[in-house]
């Protein structure tokens, strides 16, 4: 699957995410996933990851934090203990973390060790970046 095709799915798959249909969007993911190689994908992750850091500066306006300076997003547990006891959610909170702060290495990391998960884990990190990302965008535009 080329870049192109690739993207115009990436956001397919947003889109359906945002407007609720997860049965679109995991199927629009899946068929992503069945094509793409681990490169493609750790790209699918920036720009699903990249739309949610769109959404939080659509959410934050300009109290969001810029780009080259100190300013940056800060992951904060409502219920501490969550992230640790579901390793997709930390990843999807994490890695969207990272990519809004501009942080490739900690994205890269972050990538990896959901590569070199089992099998079912890394699906549904897959699954809750995109989810996460839909429901940041779903907040945004209720703004």
């Amino acid at each position: 699957m080329d870049q192109e095709r690739t993207a115009e799915l990436v956001l397919e798959a947003i889109a359906h995410a945002v407007d609720g249909n997860a049965a679109e969007a995991a199927t629009t993911l899946t068929t992503i996933g069945q094509n793409a190689d681990n490169n493609l994908m750790y790209g699918v992750c920036c720009a699903i990851a990249s739309a949610g850091t769109h959404a939080l500066s659509l959410i934050y306006g300009d109290q969001a934090p810029v780009p080259g300076t100190s300013d940056m997003y800060v992951l904060q547990e409502l219920e501490p203990g969550a992230l640790e006891d579901d390793p997709p959610k930390a990843f999807a909170a994490r890695f969207l973390t990272a990519r809004a702060n501009g942080d490739e290495a900690t994205c890269m990391a972050l990538y990896g060790a959901a590569l070199s998960s089992d099998g079912d884990q890394y699906v549904e990190s897959m699954c809750a970046l995109l989810a996460n990302v839909a429901g940041i965008y779903r907040l945004a535009l209720d703004r």
